[in-house]
């Protein structure tokens, strides 16, 4: 007869008195609360969404670390941070909880150059998940040529090595939302093969589903490997410059204008202020509404101006400017630009029309000599770049050049 003192549970000390159940085993007793307590932790452990990697910063963390990499567009880049930080806290919900948090999808309007897809990139980069951008030009109804929308999917998971679970936590970029925008808000009774066909393979794919993903190839074919992918945790961040939206902003302010008290100094409002852009009036430009509803944050980024881009140039952590110092430190060659020099670079960029993305090629073709010739020379200390050099007009100032014959 098994001795009544040792029935007691090895964990917690209860006895058979003071619990429901005392289950006995092969080294001794445990009881039901301990039986339970341990169901709960190991539930919770299985699910939990955020994987250890994943670093999950605040608000303010997240902006202090845009802030080294990006210039102004501070509206944009705490909007953002915020957003972020709620998307990777509802993954890590309590599955207890009787309050569903819905995903929020993000939507960036800003110029062509303004930073959507930086700003994207380093949000990527700080919170260590995989990253994947897809060019929504390039994407067709499915069944037609050229890539569906299964393929940014396939992109992200061979940007988290074939990590299933880590693809699900992370990001995708779609640019050039507004490439895909209705030529109108009526229905087309023609078939869209890129415009509101798109969309409506983009809807579910934004709202979460299971999709079933090519592993090799971009396209879905019968005998193709393929692996599901569940996107209700990833977070999508489309972006597009909307050209002409500030018309369609301009008339409703006009429309809002009308009476006695009205401005009529201003007839043509072609500065109408992207960040008073709403719903509507995207509906208006030519996205369905089911899919601005699945991009529920608005981010609007601010043109660029020509001291924006001179700081760009300079300021940021991997500053181009900067970068091209380093490299030539490593031949033991100073490098300068003159204020000038980088005033010009960015008076060029805006002329273009490319923003702060054409600034990099502006300054490969003024440094191309400067970098092919430098590591034949001796005696070099310092190179200058000039206003003259940047216009192509000289090149840039050697000192204590002395060429090698």
């Amino acid at each position: 007869m098994a001795n009544k003192k040792n029935e007691i549970c090895f964990l917690c000390g209860k006895t058979k008195n003071q619990t429901d159940r005392l289950i006995k085993g092969k080294y001794g007793y445990i009881c039901g609360d301990c039986i339970n307590a341990a169901s709960d932790l190991i539930s919770e452990e299985e699910q939990q969404s955020i994987p250890n990697d994943v670093q999950l910063a605040t608000p303010s963390q997240i902006k202090t670390h845009l802030d080294k990499y990006v210039v102004g567009q501070e509206e944009a880049k705490r909007t953002l941070s915020v957003a972020v930080y709620n998307h990777y806290k509802r993954l890590n919900q309590s599955k207890k909880s009787d309050v569903e948090i819905q995903k929020s999808n993000i939507l960036m309007i800003g110029s062509t150059g303004s930073g959507k897809t930086y700003l994207a990139q380093s949000l990527a980069k700080f919170l260590n998940v995989p990253f994947a951008i897809a060019d929504a030009t390039t994407l067709t109804q499915a069944g037609y040529v050229g890539d569906d929308a299964e393929t940014m999917l396939r992109t992200l998971i061979e940007n988290a090595d074939y990590d299933i679970e880590k693809a699900q936590q992370g990001i995708i970029y779609v640019d050039e939302i507004d490439k895909i925008a209705r030529k109108g808000e009526n229905t087309s009774i023609t078939r869209d093969v890129s415009g509101e066909g798109v969309q409506q393979a983009l809807l579910k794919i934004l709202e979460g589903t299971i999709s079933e993903v090519p592993v090799v190839g971009g396209k879905k074919h019968p005998q193709a490997q393929t692996t599901k992918l569940d996107t209700s945790n990833i977070l999508f961040i489309c972006g597009g410059a909307f050209d002409g939206i500030e018309k369609i902003i301009g008339k409703k302010e006009q429309h809002n204008s009308i009476g006695f008290s009205a401005n009529i100094s201003d007839k043509k409002n072609d500065g109408a202020d992207l960040s008073q852009v709403e719903q509507h009036d995207l509906v208006k430009y030519g996205l369905m509404p089911e899919l601005i509803g699945r991009l529920p944050i608005l981010v609007t980024l601010n043109p660029l101006l020509e001291d924006d881009l001179v700081r760009i140039l300079t300021e940021p952590k991997n500053a181009i400017v900067k970068q091209y110092k380093e490299l030539l430190s490593m031949d033991g060659v100073e490098l300068e630009f003159e204020n000038e020099a980088l005033k010009k670079i960015a008076e060029l960029a805006i002329k273009r029309g490319t923003g702060a993305r054409g600034l990099r090629s502006i300054i490969e073709k003024s440094m191309q000599k400067i970098m092919f010739d430098v590591p034949d020379m001796q005696d070099v200390e310092k190179v200058v770049v000039t206003k003259q050099c940047i216009e192509g007009k000289t090149d840039a100032l050697v000192i204590g050049k002395k060429q090698i014959a």
